[in-house]
């Protein structure tokens, strides 16, 4: 059962969650300048889990056992491989600021998840709604772009992208709540980066992107960033959160970083955000604030499964 001090951390890592994870999409479409996407990601998990790994020898601190392992693998892939890994690739010809808004989705794939399991939060009439509400702004957004085979097909398939990195995200999530509870968060974080950046620097070799690999100081800069602050600050924040705290507040989250990394794309690399745009994130951000409206507390009614499980 999460105790007041523990949910009192649990607030102040989801704030840090908000602040860093905003920075992080401009720090990736920077990266894209020069380097291929699977190797990227690659490189900034590997990076930061041998980090962490390094940090947490040093203190003398065990890892995980290996009866662990297959867990934390499972993890690696759907919050890393599928989760960082669909939005990076998205990122090849969505704008940072877009990208943002679209993973913005995630509640209504976390509500979905959530209502299948049967310790999960069941989907209401307002969770149902609002998913219809938050589709719509999908359908706004690409709609010009289907109409007719007139459309960029890169574009669409960026945004398919996305949904299915948010999906993965909502399934890794839901997967670290109810059986990595009482792990040590370091050690299964670290374990975890080091597996997802082994999973997509093997794809990225199949695929033959190191000899498209190029450094420049800036792309250089944004990896060092994504790999450190971006990576280990922001997901253990992440981590500690989504264990102490419940799924629906924690991914409120995902109305605060589209605004922060919208404002970052347009000031600091000059993307674009129409009217069209605006148009499909207030839907966005609508059904989201439907699926929300539900009856009762929703940390008590999240989370209650979970002190059952403990």
């Amino acid at each position: 059962m999460t105790t007041p001090r523990e949910r009192k951390l649990g607030y102040a890592a989801w704030v840090t969650v908000c602040l860093i994870w905003g920075t992080t999409y401009l720090g990736i479409r920077i990266c894209l300048e020069t380097m291929p996407p699977a190797l990227m990601g690659g490189l900034r998990w590997t990076i930061a889990g041998l980090l962490l790994t390094g940090y947490l020898l040093a203190r003398g601190e065990k890892l995980p056992p290996r009866s662990s392992w297959r867990g934390i693998a499972l993890m690696a892939f759907l919050l890393l491989g599928l989760g960082n890994g669909g939005v990076v690739f998205a990122e090849q010809w969505v704008p940072s600021g877009l990208a943002a808004v679209l993973v913005a989705t995630s509640p209504f794939w976390m509500a979905g998840v959530e209502g299948l399991l049967k310790d999960g939060e069941r989907l209401g009439f307002n969770a149902v709604l609002g998913l219809m509400i938050g589709f719509s702004g999908i359908l706004v957004l690409v709609w010009p772009d289907l109409a007719l085979d007139r459309g960029d097909s890169h574009f669409i398939l960026g945004v398919i992208a996305i949904q299915i990195a948010a999906l993965g995200w909502s399934l890794g999530s839901a997967y670290s709540r109810r059986h990595a509870r009482n792990d040590n968060i370091l050690g299964t974080t670290a374990l975890q980066m080091l597996a997802g950046g082994l999973m997509m620097t093997l794809v990225a070799t199949a695929t033959g992107e190191w000899q498209h690999l190029s450094f420049n100081a800036r792309t250089l800069t944004s990896l060092v960033y994504l790999s450190t602050i971006g990576a280990i600050g922001g997901f253990v924040a992440y981590t500690y959160a989504i264990r102490h705290l419940s799924v629906s507040f924690v991914s409120l989250y995902a109305y605060i970083n589209p605004v922060i990394a919208v404002t970052l794309g347009v000031l600091l690399l000059g993307e674009p955000f129409d009217w069209r745009m605006a148009t499909a994130a207030a839907l966005v951000f609508a059904g989201v604030a439907v699926v929300r409206l539900k009856g009762g507390t929703p940390a008590q009614s999240a989370s209650a499964p979970l002190r059952r499980t403990a």
